[in-house]
């Protein structure tokens, strides 16, 4: 599997837009070369470098199998698919938001390709119990990594 978006290359800056210090949208994210097989998908992000260990900033599942992007924005609630509450404590995307003079942080962006069409997730999970039930039925995954570092405000 191959993960893109149109807002920022792997291993670029993530676009100030997508932060918290900008308007605190997802990006848009596409994907292609998808295992036979898949039956739905999540995507989630994570920052690897948060001073406390890993920063779990956004999960969306059941994303139906005939699907090939994400829009940018994402409202953080939807009927079709379901979103996770993230590390701030909230449902939907929560952009990158690193202390300010730490080094760029580097952000996770991943697809996993489910076998299941329903991943069976309580509302109100947070994105570690999503990822965590999900590992069992991935059968193909990419990642797409940008980073950010907050200039001094």
């Amino acid at each position: 599997m191959q993960l893109s978006s149109p807002a920022f290359q792997t291993g670029a800056t993530i676009p100030e837009k997508y932060t918290g210090d900008g308007e605190d949208m997802s990006p848009g994210l596409e994907w292609r070369n998808v295992p036979n097989g898949t039956k739905s998908f999540l995507v989630y992000c994570e920052d690897t470098d948060a001073p406390r260990g890993t920063f779990h900033h956004w999960a969306v599942w059941n994303i139906p199998p005939e699907w090939r992007l994400l829009k940018e924005g994402l409202p953080g609630q939807g009927d079709q698919v379901h979103q996770a509450v993230n590390d701030f404590g909230k449902v939907g995307y929560a952009g990158p938001l690193p202390p300010e003079g730490d080094k760029p942080h580097h952000y996770h962006f991943n697809i996993a390709a489910l076998d299941v069409e329903h991943l069976s997730v309580r509302q109100g999970a947070k994105v570690e119990e999503v990822v965590a039930v999900a590992r069992d039925h991935v059968i193909g995954q990419a990642e797409l990594v940008g980073t950010y570092r907050r200039q001094g405000r």
